[in-house]
């Protein structure tokens, strides 16, 4: 007999209100609009001597850590090959063909990914939620799942697995 664990955390309190723009079909830019994003964040796992596969009071802590950060900011991805990010004296600078925009670095989260897509965001926050487990509980999960809800009924997954 098999069996496997799972909890999940999806609570009002892990949302995050953010400015972005992301570029699509090669070369084309959208128009700076904002999101109610919402995230849910799933672990699968053996139980531990406590009888859970984690803490749901420890993952909501450290899932709001990480969407605190990106609650009201305009969030930019540096690794974008169309759209032009430059830290300088004055903010962060931002081009995309003829149209310019300049942003208060406070203002501003840099993301280090290719585009703010639901896809990415939720790629990025796995990737510091398995980093903030390990540092924080020791803890490395079989399986991670970070669901970004950009809209009702319009989300993106990402799946860690451990290796």
């Amino acid at each position: 007999m098999s069996e496997r664990y799972k909890v999940r955390v999806t609570k009002d309190h892990l949302v995050f209100c953010s400015g972005h723009f992301i570029s699509y079909e090669g070369d084309k830019c959208e128009r700076l609009h904002g999101h109610n994003y919402r995230a849910a964040v799933e672990i699968e796992g053996e139980l531990d001597e406590n009888h859970y596969v984690f803490d749901f009071i420890a993952l909501k802590q450290r899932t709001k850590e990480i969407t605190d950060e990106l609650d009201h900011r305009m969030m930019l991805a540096t690794r974008n090959a169309t759209i032009a990010v430059e830290e300088g004296p004055r903010g962060v600078h931002v081009r995309y063909r003829q149209r310019e925009w300049l942003f208060p670095r406070d203002d501003c989260v840099l993301l280090p990914i290719e585009n703010t897509t639901a896809e990415l965001l939720a790629r990025w926050i796995a990737r510091r939620l398995v980093e903030e487990l390990q540092r924080q509980h020791n803890y490395r999960p079989e399986v991670l799942r970070v669901e970004v809800e950009e809209n009702v009924g319009q989300s993106a997954t990402c799946e860690w697995r451990a290796s």
